[in-house]
């Protein structure tokens, strides 16, 4: 399960989408994400799936690796639809006791589970492409305008970045410490729910330890590297748009137009 988490990992590569300015990277994946939001229609979907495959063969990261990202999230999609199955009113089309299940409710659960499918592929792909150092570089540059009213982005984007760079060193920690509780006797497989629950505390406690002392180490190396925070500070690599950049732009212009076009259309032919 901890091996199947792709969201901060990075899949070294020289496609196009690898070379982007980080900035069209963002800039793109919150487009993407608000624009799965904004309607309920098989045409917006398709053009969404499409957009997001075209990506995703560009960027040369194999399929079955962005898909194995969602295996660690297939509980908390399989819960969102079950809640929107049995919760939403409408036509009824089964019931038992207090139990029902209306057809806007299976509706309305297949759009959730496509959107939080699509969201995490989305975002992963992001993640997949780009490194820790663009993605902090990215981040301050795009949301610099936000110094004006002193909002400390510099910091939270270094500490997001951290927190990006520390996801596949915990897990790697978590795999280290599962396989030597394994050894020494411990079952994390068999049992009841409670069982395997208490089974996890040999994991979290020396986890937690683990996090605090790389986290002291972390601290302590930036402070003898005189690290102050962003003001005054240069980059070795300033980040500059190029001309692959603007064409992006404009084909990320154009999906959301299309996207729009698709819930106006959709909306009018429904009605």
């Amino acid at each position: 399960m901890l091996k199947d988490i792709t969201i901060g990992q990075y899949y070294p590569g020289g496609s196009v989408i690898h070379r982007l300015d980080p900035r069209v990277k963002l800039f793109g994946t919150i487009l993407f994400i608000v624009t799965i939001f904004i309607g309920r229609n098989p045409v917006l979907y398709a053009i969404a799936a499409t957009f997001m495959l075209t990506c995703i063969f560009i960027s040369g990261v194999p399929i079955k690796y962005i898909l194995r990202g969602l295996k660690a999230i297939f509980v908390l999609i399989v819960i969102s639809m079950l809640f929107n199955i049995f919760l939403t009113p409408g036509e009824v089309v089964w019931q038992w006791w207090r139990l029902k299940i209306t057809h806007e409710g299976i509706t309305q659960a297949i759009y959730m589970g496509i959107r939080l499918s699509f969201l995490i592929m989305g975002s992963s792909i992001m993640t997949l492409t780009t490194t820790p150092n663009d993605l902090t570089d990215g981040l301050e540059k795009a949301f610099r305008f936000l110094n004006v009213i002193r909002f400390p982005v510099h910091e939270i984007a270094m500490m997001m970045s951290i927190a990006l760079r520390f996801i596949p060193i915990l897990m790697e920690e978590t795999d280290k410490i599962m396989n030597a509780q394994k050894a020494r006797g411990a079952d994390f497989e068999s049992g009841g729910l409670f069982r395997k629950v208490k089974a996890v505390i040999p994991i979290i406690i020396p986890l937690f330890v683990s996090a605090i002392r790389r986290a002291y180490d972390l601290a302590g190396a930036m402070e003898a590297r005189c690290y102050r925070g962003g003001k005054g500070r240069t980059k070795m690599k300033p980040l500059r748009y190029k001309k692959r950049d603007a064409v992006a732009y404009v084909i990320l212009f154009v999906y959301l137009g299309l996207m729009i076009a698709s819930r106006i259309l959709w909306d009018r032919f429904m009605a």
